[in-house]
């Protein structure tokens, strides 16, 4: 009983959610998300200082529109990874690109890069990516090359793209932890004094929380 014009309308819609969909799942897969995570599924009900206006306001992803960062610190089990996902997972349902690294991962990645002549290629692949994710920054040390990179991703990326660095250091020890008095004040520079700061403090560790709730539930 339609006519023309209302079945076309129709074929356009759905092309047009089809093609949304498919865009969503490649954002996603080149994302490569440590964590399946979303917005909707944090659980504010923990005790662990975190600030729920906080993360509803970031939601809206007017961060990334700013070139905004988010540093996510706490001790390990608090969630730190899980929450960037969802911001990074948010971020690609509103048509930005992410990408998930962790630290060790990416200095490895930049140093075969460096050696296979790609180096500037992969520089030029992160340099673009909308939101960056760094889990697990201080676990391992850095040389002097860790440095030099580090700088030159920051660099590329400042008032640029947007950063999220997940961390057990809090940001007054980076210095200690770069080791290197110039590398450290131009990092912090282009990334710290630009970022929405989250410090969680779990009394408990969630990953071992969640472990115990599902061991019991496997036992009954």
């Amino acid at each position: 009983d339609m006519t023309f014009l209302e079945r076309l309308g129709l074929i356009v819609d759905h092309e047009r959610v089809s093609r949304d969909n498919r865009r969503l799942k490649s954002r996603l897969k080149r994302a490569n998300l440590r964590q399946s995570a979303c917005i909707e599924d944090i659980d504010f009900r923990l005790k662990r200082n975190l600030d729920k206006g906080m993360v509803l306001s970031l939601a809206d992803c007017e961060w990334i529109r700013l070139h905004q960062n988010i540093l996510i610190t706490g001790a390990t089990g608090s969630g730190k990874s899980y929450l960037a996902c969802a911001f990074a997972h948010k971020a690609c349902l509103e048509g930005y690109t992410a990408k998930y690294w962790r630290l060790s991962r990416l200095l490895e990645a930049l140093n075969i890069a460096r050696c296979d002549g790609t180096y500037p290629k992969l520089l030029a692949q992160i340099a673009k990516t909308d939101v960056l994710i760094l889990d697990d920054w201080g676990l391992h040390p850095l040389n002097d090359t860790n440095r030099r990179d580090l700088l030159e991703v920051f660099e590329d990326r400042y008032k640029m793209r947007s950063v999220i660095v997940t961390s057990q250091l809090p940001h007054e020890n980076w210095h200690d932890y770069l080791d290197d008095p110039t590398i450290a004040d131009s990092i912090l520079d282009r990334f710290v004094h630009n970022a929405y700061k989250i410090e969680l403090k779990a009394q408990k560790s969630i990953r071992k929380l969640r472990g115990a709730k599902e061991l019991k539930k496997s036992k009954r």
